[in-house]
């Protein structure tokens, strides 16, 4: 159950009330709250100005939080990421397997534990690999950009490339009514009636997107923390394992 703020609920039992009266004293049949007093104004615009406005709101935010699941080349990726114009820092979880990601600038580090660098070396048989695997447990290992796990993932810590990547809709563009998510107000937009996705956007402050359900099943996703500044902090040389032009399994 999602928690209204006690003005609007009391606003809300007061309109009701009124409408109580003025069915009872004239007979008439209906009366509605304005969905969008107080808001930003943008529920009141067309499907396509809506998605311009959120987009914009969201290319000029310093910072945001993304969660949820994205699907991608067949397979499911759970994503709990921080975002910022310098990069980006989290969990990414993939056929049961969660690493941490930490993207400073252009260094990008990937942090697992043994069980994860086993399994991606495919063997786990006591040999060698192990041994391997067990000196990068909990280590940030530092990804050559010219390995292929760097492009693979480097986007999960780049917030234009994400955001350029999933606020997009398919088809036909129209609003889908007044919903919440997280307690703040929302106008929601589709793509073909849904089957392109929907795309919740804010109707409190900047018109920031809240929710997306991408078309075709690929993934649900929320924002939050939109502008919500924070540090990324280099790991000590303790901490970090650097393999040169190629990770020991790629």
């Amino acid at each position: 159950m999602t928690a209204i703020p006690q003005g609007r609920a009391r606003r809300a039992v007061l309109v009701s009330a009124i409408c109580a009266l003025v069915v009872t004293g004239t007979g008439l049949t209906g009366c509605s709250e304005d969905p969008d007093e107080g808001t930003n104004g943008v529920g009141k615009l067309p499907a396509a100005q809506i998605q311009s406005r959120t987009r914009a709101a969201a290319e000029s935010a310093d910072a945001l939080r993304l969660s949820g699941n994205v699907v991608t080349s067949g397979r499911t990726y759970r994503l709990d990421m921080r975002l910022n114009s310098d990069g980006g820092s989290g969990s990414v979880t993939a056929q049961g397997a969660t690493f941490q990601l930490l993207r400073i600038g252009k260094e990008l580090y990937l942090k697992a534990d043994a069980d994860f660098w086993t399994q991606e070396d495919g063997k786990g048989d006591g040999s060698d690999s192990d041994a391997a695997a067990d000196k990068l447990d909990g280590k940030y290992v530092k990804v050559p950009s010219g390995d292929p796990a760097y492009r693979k993932f480097s986007g999960f810590t780049d917030k234009d490339v994400l955001l350029d990547g999933l606020l997009t809709l398919h088809g036909s563009l129209d609003t889908d009514g007044h919903h919440e998510q997280a307690g703040t107000r929302t106008i929601r937009i589709t793509g073909d009636k849904g089957d392109g996705g929907t795309l919740d956007v804010s109707l409190e402050g900047r018109p920031y997107p809240l929710r997306l359900a991408r078309a075709g099943g690929a993934g649900t996703l929320t924002f939050s923390a939109w502008g919500k500044n924070f540090s990324l902090t280099e790991p000590g040389r303790d901490e970090t394992v650097d393999y040169g032009k190629q990770l020991p399994t790629s």
